[in-house]
């Protein structure tokens, strides 16, 4: 599989909007989810480890999943995230954990997986009976966030009432959107949302 992020991986901490994303969506998260030390979470795309970073002093473990290796050796290199964050690389769709978690977050990584539903189930079975997800994305845009012909862009952002539809479909309840924070460019704005959901136990 072709690394995408080979030649941002190096530079992308110092990119102001994935910074403004990833402070935007813990903010929310914190917010929205009880953290507690006791949890075992999957950081779903974890990219650099932005968010890893910020949960890990709040929680047991963090496990960082992505299929980046030049993203993830990033992440490798910050020292708060050692002892705490166990690294794969692999494509959960092909390949899942074979464990469960007490929550799932992930920022900026659905509108790369070409199948959203077949994403969601594969989160919803790696979650343990009443863990819960936290999912940041865009909302529907109009393709203009991505530079044009961006590689590995299979979503133009997601409609929320649809995205709610579909997590109710697949068996989650308490189904709640927030909006995580606002990114301006280009005159432009776009919203990033934060769907968070049950697991029923």
């Amino acid at each position: 599989m072709t690394d995408l992020f080979r030649d941002k991986a190096a530079d992308w901490d110092t990119r102001p909007v994935p910074v403004q994303i990833s402070e935007g969506v813990f903010a929310a998260l914190a917010s929205n989810i009880a953290l507690d030390p006791s949890l075992t979470v999957m950081d779903f795309g974890a990219g650099t480890g932005l968010v890893a970073t910020k949960l890990a002093p709040r929680v047991a473990k963090v496990i960082a999943v992505d299929v980046s290796p030049a993203m993830l050796a990033q992440l490798a290199a910050k020292p708060e995230l050692a002892g705490k964050a166990e690294i794969v690389c692999q494509d959960l769709l092909a390949a899942p954990l074979g464990r469960t978690v007490d929550l799932v977050v992930s920022a900026m990584a659905m509108h790369h997986v070409a199948d959203t539903r077949a994403l969601l189930r594969t989160l919803f079975a790696h979650l343990a009976p009443g863990g819960r997800i936290a999912l940041a994305d865009l909302d529907t845009e109009d393709g203009t966030f991505h530079p044009p012909a961006t590689e590995g862009v299979f979503h133009h952002g997601f409609d929320r009432a649809a995205l709610r539809a579909e997590l109710v479909e697949i068996g989650f309840s308490d189904v709640r959107f927030v909006t995580a924070c606002e990114i301006e460019r280009d005159g432009r704005r776009y919203p990033v949302f934060l769907a968070t959901a049950l697991r029923p136990a």
